[in-house]
């Protein structure tokens, strides 16, 4: 028989856990917190910032909403790389994604626990990121944006459309660890191509016009820029630098096409931000870094400015618009 005094104990105990599991009901979820490490400003990355962010909603994350994303910009400026990182540190942000490979160094060499998430990243196994592309380890993943025959790619380009072309300048940043391997491999590439090249340096904004002055006395029939953001940053510069000069310059990002540059050829960067995404997901979903291969490029993109083409006086060939991804009249 259940006593008076039982029944008293058992009501009072689910008057207290009734509380109790109500409030533990109501806690809300941990929000997860990504470090967006940009190296320009919002407004001249939006093309890339967009699709990382479709990328996200397409997963079932809201930015603001059940997912809080912190921006930092470099303006250009890779020096900045170490304070944006403690920054974002500071925020306990559960994972970070950051473009280039200074920007990822700068983020391995701040942190071996916080997961990274690389994107357009050249040679992440030579460049000492990752171990292996199928195996990367420590704290990292994501995607490399570079092919080992991606410059010889672009000196082909520039050959079909300066058919006498002899000698070609290339603008890179010592800065920039990758720049080593590329500029082996256009090397490499010119031997076959029969092409003189010449490598002019710049590593921060206050090098362009000594950078612009060593070029023309190269007096090259055609400029190639390396995937860099500083480049990225800069585009308006170099892209009023190649009128000025009539000279046809191939570039790696279709942005500095967009803004009056002759063509570029290179990876879909903006679909690489949108996979991205995909290895957030994993890393909030308890995934390890280092159990993620690293994606190469497998889409890339050929843009012709025709405007930009007439100017120039150059007459595109057949053979290259019909291999054109967009051409912009």
């Amino acid at each position: 028989m259940i006593t008076r005094r039982r029944i008293l104990i058992v009501f009072g105990l689910g008057v207290v856990a009734s509380p109790l599991a109500s409030f533990a009901q109501q806690q809300p979820a941990k929000v997860p917190r990504i470090g967006f490490l940009g190296n320009s400003t919002a407004a001249l990355e939006v093309n890339l910032v967009g699709p990382f962010r479709e990328g996200l909603r397409d997963l079932g994350y809201v930015e603001g909403r059940n997912i809080v994303i912190e921006y930092r910009w470099a303006e250009g400026k890779y020096e900045r790389f170490p304070q944006l990182i403690a920054e974002l540190l500071a925020f306990k942000v559960d994972v970070i994604v950051a473009a280039g490979t200074p920007a990822a160094l700068a983020v391995k060499q701040a942190t071996a626990t916080i997961p990274l998430v690389m994107v357009a990243v050249g040679d992440p196994v030579g460049t000492g990121l990752v171990a292996s592309l199928a195996r990367p380890g420590g704290n990292l993943t994501g995607l490399a944006s570079i092919s080992p025959d991606l410059e010889g790619k672009r000196l082909e380009l520039v050959r079909e459309v300066v058919p006498k072309l002899s000698r070609v300048s290339f603008l890179g940043n010592p800065a920039n660890a990758f720049h080593a391997v590329s500029e082996k491999h256009a090397r490499e590439a010119a031997k076959v191509l029969r092409l003189k090249l010449t490598f002019v340096n710049v590593r921060a904004e206050s090098e362009f016009d000594q950078a612009f002055d060593a070029i023309v006395k190269e007096r090259p029939g055609a400029l190639v820029v390396l995937a860099d953001r500083v480049f990225l940053h800069n585009r308006g510069r170099i892209v009023d630098f190649a009128a000025r000069n009539r000279l046809p310059v191939v570039y790696p990002y279709k942005e500095l096409v967009e803004a009056g540059g002759l063509m570029c050829f290179g990876p879909n960067y903006a679909d690489m931000h949108r996979r991205a995404a995909t290895y957030v997901d994993k890393i909030l979903k308890g995934a390890k870094a280092s159990d993620l291969p690293v994606e190469q490029p497998t889409r890339f993109e050929l843009i012709i400015n025709m405007k930009t083409a007439k100017a120039l006086g150059i007459k595109i060939p057949q053979s290259i618009l019909v291999r054109a991804d967009k051409v912009i009249e």
